[in-house]
């Protein structure tokens, strides 16, 4: 079974769209502007670690800068979705986003795919070997193929799954139509699980799940909490199979447009902010946990060693396909970096 995408719009009626919102951000920067307007875009609630970071992020740069740099926060897609964001700031029509790391295969940048492999990491610390790294700023710079400026990572936390039923087996997978970002190692870890992968915008995910478009869903716990999906699934399953994080990125020209002190600025208040949304991610996965523990009609299930290790071996063929696909010397440094071997 392959992945599933909904229809999208037209390019050209995207690329018109895109285009006059451009003009109308001109307009508008130019009516009361600041010295230097940036727009940061998410499409994940405020209360997230994502969001925090955004926030911190702006309050930092409110208060070091004396106005001449504003920085608005657009959070739940409220600018930007899933579908336009990485379009919107090549266009010009954003200046800041932090896009989670399954999406910069798909646009282009295939390495990034290696963060969704299924039981690559055991916790963050494993994870923040490897963003905070070598390989880390490697992967950043490949960013610049794409007129992307890679400026950081910030976790999110490790996903688990959520449907109308337990998922302890691999047979309990069977059937379903699970909603995952567009990744190929998404889909190719729910296919090896006897699922269907249906790639949805995180915005929709919600509706998708209210009307059947989906069965189940796989988030960090934060996410799963704050979009209310509690309501609409029944079992949580915590499986902790895969990592969900960002990178923050700019455009280039942006970024090369701003004065040294301008740029020096902006990026210790991010670096600040990336710490603090790093420090959250954790804490706030806990507090999710504990809630949803308590949430009425919603059965919280943990997996025994032996499930998960069940799981794992099922999920083998995505390794396998990963290596072919790039060779075995990216995910060679990444298990070094994993292991505190580089």
């Amino acid at each position: 079974m392959s992945a599933v995408s909904l229809p999208r719009s037209p390019q050209r009626l995207r690329r018109a769209l895109l285009g006059a919102a451009c003009l109308m951000a001109a307009g508008v920067a130019r009516a009361a502007r600041p010295a230097v307007l940036l727009r940061l875009s998410h499409v994940v609630a405020p209360d997230t670690p994502k969001g925090q970071m955004a926030q911190r992020f702006q309050a930092l740069v409110h208060q070091r800068a004396g106005g001449r740099i504003r920085v608005e926060v657009h959070p739940d897609s409220s600018l930007w979705g899933d579908d336009d964001e990485m379009e919107a700031l090549r266009l010009g029509a954003v200046e800041m986003l932090a896009p989670s790391l399954s999406k910069f295969g798909m646009a282009g940048v295939p390495e990034f795919e290696v963060f969704d492999l299924p039981y690559l990491f055991a916790d963050l610390a494993q994870v923040r070997r490897v963003t905070q790294g070598d390989v880390g700023r490697e992967l950043l710079q490949r960013l610049g193929r794409q007129q992307m400026l890679g400026l950081g990572f910030l976790d999110n936390g490790f996903k688990q799954m959520s449907a109308p039923r337990p998922l302890r087996a691999p047979s309990d997978y069977r059937g379903l139509r699970v909603r995952v970002q567009a990744s190929r190692v998404l889909g190719e870890q729910m296919r090896a699980l006897g699922a269907q992968a249906v790639v949805l915008p995180f915005a929709e995910t919600q509706r998708a799940l209210a009307t059947g478009v989906v069965d189940a869903a796989e988030n960090p716990l934060s996410n799963f909490l704050t979009q209310g999906l509690a309501a609409l699934q029944p079992h949580l399953t915590l499986t902790q199979h895969g990592y969900l994080g960002y990178a923050v990125v700019t455009h280039p020209r942006f970024w090369a447009s701003l004065s040294p002190g301008d740029r020096e600025l902006l990026e210790a208040a991010l670096a600040e902010a990336l710490a603090h949304g790093n420090r959250l991610a954790a804490a706030l996965d806990a507090q999710a946990l504990a809630t949803l523990q308590r949430t009425p009609d919603l059965q919280v299930h943990s997996l025994a060693a032996d499930e998960r290790a069940t799981l794992r071996r099922h999920l083998q063929p995505v390794f396998d396909g990963f290596q072919r696909s790039f060779g075995p010397s990216l995910l060679r440094d990444v298990q070094r970096a994993v292991d505190g071997r580089s």
